[in-house]
């Protein structure tokens, strides 16, 4: 499963640099490949503070 995940996400951000059709495509392609790391890193933020907030009130 993990397997055909990362098949599909892999992408050529040269290649789509390349084709694009002017400069300002290069700062939506650098938004998009970094855009699942901040979430995933505010997800894991939110959930560290819940827990630490939890253990906290017992």
């Amino acid at each position: 499963m993990m397997f055909l995940v990362s098949i599909l996400q892999e992408v050529d951000i040269e290649q789509k640099l390349k084709d694009a059709p002017d400069d300002s495509y290069s700062i939506g392609v650098f938004i998009g490949s970094m855009l699942p790391f901040v979430i995933l890193i505010a997800i894991a933020y939110l959930i560290y503070r819940y827990n630490k907030n939890r253990i906290k009130e017992e």
